[in-house]
Order: C-alpha cells, then sequence, then structure tokens
C-alpha cells in the first residue's frame, strides 16, 4: 500500500479539466479588460501632452474642451463623452480633469465596470 501511493503523480483528468475551465474563464477575462486599459493609455497620453501645448494654453474653456475631445476622437477613444470633461480655472492655470467609467460584458450576465480618473495642469498665459 505505501509503495503504491509514492508512485503516483500528477493531476487526474477532472484537476486537468478545473484547471483549463480556469483558465479559459482567465483568458475570456484579459480579452475584454485589456482593450480597456489599452484606451486609457491613449487617454493618458492626450493630458500628459496638454500642459506642453501651446494652443491648449492660449485656448478658452471651451476650445479647450472641444481640442481635448477631437484629440481623444484622433486616437479612437469613443468611451469618454465630451460631459466627462471638466475644466477648472484655477489662479494662472487651467485644471482638466476627465473621469470616466467604461463597462463591458465578461460571460453571460457578468459584467464589469473601470473607472479612470486622469488629471492635468494647464498654465494660461
Amino acid at each position: 500500500m505505501k509503495n503504491s501511493i509514492s508512485n503516483q503523480s500528477g493531476l487526474t483528468l477532472l484537476s486537468w479539466i478545473v484547471v483549463i475551465i480556469f483558465l479559459l474563464f482567465q483568458i475570456v477575462i484579459a480579452m475584454n479588460v485589456i482593450p480597456v486599459y489599452m484606451t486609457d493609455s491613449s487617454v493618458a497620453a492626450v493630458m500628459k501632452e496638454l500642459p506642453d501645448d501651446r494652443t491648449a494654453q492660449d485656448a478658452s474653456s471651451k476650445k479647450l474642451k472641444a481640442l481635448i475631445a477631437k484629440r481623444l476622437n484622433i486616437n479612437s477613444v469613443y468611451t469618454v463623452k465630451p460631459d466627462d470633461i471638466k475644466i477648472k480655472k484655477g489662479r494662472g492655470e487651467n485644471i482638466v480633469t476627465i473621469e470616466y467609467e467604461p463597462r463591458g460584458k465578461l460571460v453571460g450576465t457578468l459584467d464589469f465596470i473601470v473607472t479612470f480618473k486622469h488629471e492635468a495642469r494647464i498654465k494660461t498665459r
């Protein structure tokens, strides 16, 4: 009896099925969530470039919002709506905040919500 237990190794068929189902579920989650984070990296890149942009420094709040919306549209970012872009005037600067929540489906009735918030301070002239 002791000899047969020490010779056994590896997973049973049922264990392999459980592992494969777990890995497939992880792949499905990754395939649905990774594009959301890739889109957010485009939003972050647009926000990172704003403080150094001369047209953004000279623009009014309305023109600045239109400029940001145009750049997001060029980068194929459609999840950020114009209402998600907030511009607050400070002392010698405009504070631009983009806060949005993309939503999506994972499997069946299982959904996901991801919250992002980016902020940029643009010196005015």
